[in-house]
């Protein structure tokens, strides 16, 4: 009996995980549903942002950066919660692999506390911030994280740093590294235009208050980019955890069931043991 009793005790424990597990998946769910739409619309932002930069620096190439120095702030987005696979593990294994390729100086700045707690006590990671859980929590940790780069960028010791973000893109399904700063990496200028475009302010100050929008805007696409990925890699996690879930129950009903059954067939002896001794005794009563 205690052998069964702790099938069904383990049974119920199984039942409840399952259903915890069930709720995360339809919560990661809702959540990817929710940030497809405010990813189509940053990507467009985006992408706007981009094509006007580029058609600036068609017509006014004196601000076209030169090449970089190598030194750069980095900023690594991982996750808030855990339940999500390797995704924190692959951007550990990227940073690492990006630091043993390069000789020039880089710092990091940590978003999400799984990763932080991989990366925190590391001497190039310079600050750790909370990530976003739901698509609800990204504009506090978008509006924290810009005003920590903008203090770090103007300090003395990263005067001149470059600024740049890994993360996983939802895009193209892989971990992307993107320079943000200075603006570099952008697309072709779009239709050529005969006469540059008519500015209302000096190209200097217009230039600055584009790439203000361009890394607000960038980093906000990054990431929703980020948290959608790691919702898809949580639903993923979680359809394996829950089928592994449903074999162990499996197994552990078979053998509660076979249990039960050797305990019925055992009551099933006991009964015929007594019914056979309880027929001699009647048979001894009768011949005395």
């Amino acid at each position: 009996m205690s052998r069964r009793r702790e099938l069904s005790r383990r049974l119920a424990a199984l039942t409840d995980i399952a259903g915890i597990m069930s709720a995360m998946k339809s919560l990661a769910l809702m959540e990817t549903r929710i940030l497809r739409d405010f990813l189509v619309s940053q990507r467009r932002m985006v992408a706007g942002i981009e094509a006007a930069a580029a058609d600036f620096l068609a017509w006014h190439g004196e601000f076209t950066p030169g090449p970089g120095t190598g030194r750069e702030l980095c900023v690594l987005v991982g996750s808030e919660w855990g339940f999500c696979g390797d995704f924190n593990e692959t951007i550990v294994e990227r940073t690492r692999a990006l630091r043993a390729r390069k000789h020039a100086s880089a710092r990091w700045v940590l978003v999400g506390q799984r990763l932080s707690a991989r990366l925190g006590d590391n001497p190039l990671a310079a600050l750790s911030l909370p990530g976003a859980t739901i698509a609800d929590d990204v504009p506090a940790v978008l509006l924290r994280l810009t005003g920590e780069l903008s203090h770090l960028l103007a300090t003395q010791e990263m005067a001149g740093f470059g600024l740049s973000t890994l993360y996983h893109c939802d895009a193209t399904g892989d971990i992307r590294l993107r320079r943000l700063l200075p603006l570099r990496d952008l697309p072709p200028p779009g239709r050529v235009h005969p006469y540059p475009a008519e500015l209302n302010l000096p190209p200097a100050e217009f230039l600055a208050g584009l790439t203000r929008h361009y890394l607000y805007a960038a980093l906000n696409e990054v990431l929703y980019s980020s948290l959608m990925a790691e919702n898809r890699q949580r639903l993923a996690h979680m359809d394996r955890a829950l089928q592994r879930l449903d074999e162990n129950t499996e197994q552990l009903r078979l053998a509660y069931n076979a249990q039960r059954q050797e305990e019925i067939v055992e009551e099933i002896e006991v009964i015929l043991l007594s019914a056979d001794v309880l027929t001699g005794e009647v048979r001894e009563a009768a011949k005395s």
